[in-house]
């Protein structure tokens, strides 16, 4: 029987209202969910279709300017300069798509990565969408976790963009058959191609750190267009400290020291060293910053 209460006065009593249902944590289906539906949203973003598009056109831009350079000149004068697979492309499309990834990594991937992240939360808060977010059963931990994998299949989605474009136009322009590698040896298409597919799995893994770097930006701001700005801007800075020769002490900690060690994937045998350097340092760096943007996104005023 219910307890009741009674009102002043002596009057009739009343029954006492039940207690609140207790919170039901979701399950794997509704997080999944949750994924899918921040997956669709990002992707079908006009921002992120035109990201997408610059990237899947710059392996066009670079095949096209190798084709007429080798019709202009005898044999194909290439001169140096650009990323180091160049020469090969003509004997070989399948070095375009190395070639591609060389010339996106640098900038243009880790940009578009760097935009993405950088809008992840603070996007949100600045639409006033976030506080919804979190009126549904995610929590501030699961909904920053579902965050931080779209970002990361963005950029597995990014630099598949720029391989599958890059052997497309390789597969058009130029020949294709048993692959050259650097260190002399030859070996068929077929391992050429998965080469280049682990190559770029490896260039993917690489944007892990940028990626927690951005979303740990994106927590500090409610502006999205300030956290991308920030996130670039730092990738920027990074990207020149690298250059400098006096800071070589420093360089093999920044994020973006390793990112074309992908280039030993095509030796034979394959160097590991900088590769598992790279990976490593990715990973460290997705601990450090992945930590902050929790430890910051937890505790984040999210009222107003």
């Amino acid at each position: 029987m219910s307890r009741a209460e009674t009102l002043p006065g002596g009057g009739e009593s009343l029954p006492a209202a039940p207690p609140p249902p207790a919170a039901r944590r979701p399950g794997p289906l509704w997080t999944l969910g949750l994924l899918r539906s921040e997956l669709f949203t990002t992707v079908r973003r006009w921002r992120t279709l035109a990201l997408l598009g610059v990237l899947a056109a710059v392996p066009v831009l670079i095949g096209i300017a190798v084709r007429i350079e080798t019709r202009g000149g005898v044999g194909g004068d290439h001169r140096a300069g650009g990323p180091a697979f160049i020469t090969q492309v003509t004997n070989n499309g399948l070095f375009l798509v190395f070639t591609a990834l060389a010339a996106t990594l640098p900038f243009f991937l880790p940009m578009a990565v760097g935009v993405v992240a950088g809008d992840a939360i603070a996007g949100e808060a600045g639409a006033g969408t976030l506080r919804y977010l979190l009126v549904a059963p995610a929590g501030r931990t699961r909904l920053l976790l579902t965050k931080y994998a779209t970002v990361l299949a963005f950029c597995l989605l990014a630099t598949l963009v720029v391989a599958v474009s890059a052997l497309l136009v390789g597969a058009l322009l130029f020949p294709l058959g048993e692959l050259t590698t650097i260190s002399g040896t030859r070996i068929g298409f077929a391992e050429g191609l998965g080469r280049a597919l682990l190559i770029a799995l490896v260039v993917a893994a690489s944007l892990v750190g940028v990626a927690a770097l951005g979303l740990f930006v994106s927590t500090l701001t409610n502006s999205g267009i300030a956290a991308m700005a920030t996130t670039v801007g730092l990738l920027i800075t990074v990207q020149i400290l690298d250059q400098i020769p006096q800071l070589h002490a420093v360089q093999p900690y920044l994020f973006s020291h390793y990112w074309l060690s992908f280039a030993d994937l095509i030796r034979d045998p394959v160097y590991w060293d900088d590769l598992t350097r790279n990976l490593g340092l990715q990973a460290l760096y997705a601990a450090v910053f992945g930590s902050a943007a929790w430890a910051r996104f937890t505790t984040k005023d999210i009222s107003a």
